[in-house]
């Protein structure tokens, strides 16, 4: 009997991997359907990053900001590398550290989760903590700071610094943007994506924006951050959002800007499960509202392709858990109510 093989196991040699690193970015793209009922009439979709080895899209600049301090002698045999990460950039860097026999030490703070720090351990990382508590309720200061001083103390560390590092968007240039062009060429209206240390969409931006003109890149941020809002409230989302204006986010680029409130992203990403199977991160659900809202804007057949950062088997202790999400305040929206919900959302003009 003939049997007749998928496209992805039609030739076994071409997946063979030399080691983690060169499985990265080797992700899904779905069409949403049932999770609200704009994808009726507007084509919307979810690039999965979550489907990366480690389960984020942050293994990307993980490996090319590795890959490229080696090179320029910055990292050697038997260095350490040092970084403040609140998890998906500190859980890349240990897998990175694991393959190439690294040590990795990670400065997290009182917002990473209990998830993120046995995984961060499970790759043999060491966790540093900080507890300085700023305006928006953020300790990512306190934690940048402990970096540096590590950094500088510990021999042969290297501090790949994601905020601030000039390179960070190269993973995306390189990466993420070519498999967007891959898939959908100029048949894409919309590209909306998450936006933290502006690796990201600055990478995305300088691909594609000079190839596809028409394009609109949509940045999307948390409520109480100040990236698009000036004004900090404290907010318990992690993988997005910022107490300071990441010098790396190109915001000449973005076309439309959306601060989406924490309750309706942590709505969305129930629905998301419950109506589409896709148990993602907490940031998927901020970045699904606005592609929707957005869509709801567009023409029918419109196209918009959205970036899922992440997982969501490590929120399950917080957002997909209903006494947490009760503890901190947040009631569910239905997800028969979710097309009210995103209607009522607004979008805004990225600042310049």
């Amino acid at each position: 009997m003939n049997l007749i093989l998928p496209p992805q196991f039609s030739n076994q040699r071409s997946r063979i991997r030399e080691d983690i690193t060169q499985a990265v970015g080797d992700v899904p793209i779905v069409r949403l359907r049932r999770v609200a009922s704009v994808c009726e009439s507007r084509q919307c979709y979810l690039k999965l990053e979550s489907c990366n080895p480690g389960g984020s899209i942050k293994e990307k600049n993980a490996t090319v900001l590795v890959n490229q301090a080696e090179e320029a002698g910055l990292l050697r045999a038997g260095g350490t590398i040092i970084e403040s990460s609140s998890g998906n950039f500190g859980v890349g860097l240990a897998i990175v550290g694991a393959a190439r026999g690294y040590r990795v030490i990670i400065v997290v703070d009182a917002k990473t989760t209990q998830a993120f720090r046995r995984m961060l351990k499970a790759y043999g990382a060491e966790l540093a903590e900080v507890s300085e508590v700023d305006a928006s309720g953020s300790m990512q200061k306190a934690r940048i700071s402990l970096a540096t001083r590590l950094a500088e103390t510990i021999p042969g560390g290297w501090y790949p610094c994601q905020h601030y590092n000039p390179n960070n968007p190269d993973a995306h240039a390189l990466f993420t943007a070519r498999e967007v062009e891959d898939a959908f060429g100029s048949e894409l209206d919309a590209l909306v994506v998450g936006v933290s240390t502006g690796g990201q969409m600055s990478g995305l931006a300088r691909y594609l924006k000079p190839r596809y003109p028409k394009l609109r890149l949509v940045g999307v941020d948390v409520q109480g951050s100040v990236i698009f809002d000036p004004a900090p409230a404290p907010y318990k989302m992690t993988g997005i959002g910022l107490s300071f204006r990441p010098p790396n986010l190109d915001y000449q680029a973005i076309d439309l800007a959306y601060v989406v409130p924490e309750n309706l992203a942590y709505s969305m990403c129930h629905a998301l499960a419950q109506r589409e199977g896709l148990l993602l991160g907490s940031s998927t659900g901020a970045i699904v509202s606005a592609g929707l809202h957005l869509a709801q804007q567009l023409p029918p057949g419109s196209r918009i392709a959205m970036i899922n950062p992440d997982r969501g088997d490590r929120y399950l202790e917080t957002i997909y858990d209903l006494d947490w999400l009760q503890d901190n305040g947040f009631t569910l929206i239905p997800a028969e109510h979710m097309d009210v919900a995103i209607e009522q959302l607004c979008s805004c003009e990225a600042p310049r």
